[in-house]
């Protein structure tokens, strides 16, 4: 049996921070400004003690609760994220627990970022059809929100805070229903242009105090913080994203135009269009929808994929392109063709 998306639920913590805050707390930073490069007028944002299994726990059992799927019959939990409760034990055997699924099953996590939801369906994939699973649940979930110092404009206005959950099965459906082919890519020479240089083992934060720095931009950090090279990352984006959605499309035997839309990771309005331009694709067939969230990591391309679907940019049965890229460096394309069934419910 193939493997098959059912269904996508996704949450959005209560804590919202919009570009008006932002803008008065750096008078030379127009509000206009601000919205015409990141695209993003508001993001939701994590408060102290809320963690990226949270957000997890709620989503699943949101999708649980207007799926009707009984949570007994998941056999597989990969959980992906950046932002983790901690460095040992893995979140996903924390999340196992906390939403009383089997302990019969395997619980891994996946430590990727805006590349995560494509690399995380490639393993959901191969799992599934290889038979080690019959019912999955993926969960992303980020919380970046930790990561960005309140003086850094770099990313200030950037990253929102979510989790998704998708749910993956081995099953007939109408409408021939597929997940493939994958491209990825990978380029670690380009680490460092996006990095929290102290968030483990090479750097303990225990051994290197929290000391704030200044950068020629004005912009305020810590090596606590996150860190990116944002001309470094959009040129490499420019770069390799094109190639991998035509790759894509090639290794399927189809052209760009056989694919009904193409949902990238969100990662802000100029980088987009910059995408949608090398392309060729008319907006229609692009699908954008980050204006009141953000830029949400690992979560951006199934809360878009969604909201598409919710919006009737993308119909029963679409052909779509995913494609995520960021952090690593790393990158990651497939296609997937959505089951007429396909479990859809309005997002609260």
């Amino acid at each position: 049996m193939p493997a098959v998306i059912d269904a996508i639920e996704y949450m959005l913590p209560a804590r919202t921070e919009s570009i008006e805050e932002i803008a008065a707390r750096f008078p030379n930073w127009p509000l206009e400004r601000i919205a015409e490069k990141t695209g993003i007028r508001a993001r939701h944002v994590a408060s102290e003690d809320e963690c990226a299994s949270d957000f997890g726990v709620v989503a699943a059992e949101r999708l649980f609760d207007k799926t009707g799927i009984d949570r007994a019959e998941v056999d597989y939990l990969i959980f992906t994220t950046q932002t983790p409760d901690y460095l040992a034990p893995t979140t996903a055997c924390l999340v196992q627990q906390r939403l009383g699924l089997s302990q019969h099953i395997g619980a891994l996590d996946i430590n990727l970022g805006c590349s995560g939801y494509i690399y995380a369906l490639g393993v959901a994939k191969a799992l599934i059809e290889s038979g080690q699973a019959k019912r999955l649940l993926l969960i992303t979930a980020d919380t970046y929100s930790k990561f960005v110092h309140p003086g850094d404009k770099s990313v200030r206005a950037l990253f929102g805070d979510a989790a998704a959950a998708t749910l993956l099965s081995d099953r007939a459906a109408e409408g021939n229903p597929k997940i493939g082919p994958f491209v990825y890519g990978t380029d670690g020479s380009g680490a460092n242009d996006l990095i929290v240089p102290t968030s483990a083992m090479r750097r303990r934060a225990a051994h290197n105090p929290a000391e704030e720095y200044t950068d020629r931009h004005g912009n305020v950090r810590s090596d606590h913080n996150i860190f990116m090279n944002g001309r470094a990352v959009v040129e490499f984006t420019l770069r390799e994203v094109p190639r991998a959605v035509h790759e894509t499309c090639e290794k399927a035997g189809i052209t760009l135009d056989d694919v009904d839309a193409v949902v990238p990771h969100q990662a802000s309005a100029m980088v987009l269009d910059g995408i949608r331009s090398r392309l060729k694709l008319p907006k229609e067939k692009f699908v954008v929808c980050m204006e009141d969230i953000g830029n949400t990591v690992s979560c951006s391309v199934p809360i878009a994929l969604k909201r598409a679907v919710l919006s009737g940019q993308i119909g029963s049965g679409a052909l779509v392109l995913l494609v995520g890229f960021g952090v690593g460096l790393s990158w990651g394309a497939t296609l997937v063709r959505l089951p007429s069934d396909f479990l859809l419910s309005e997002q609260d």
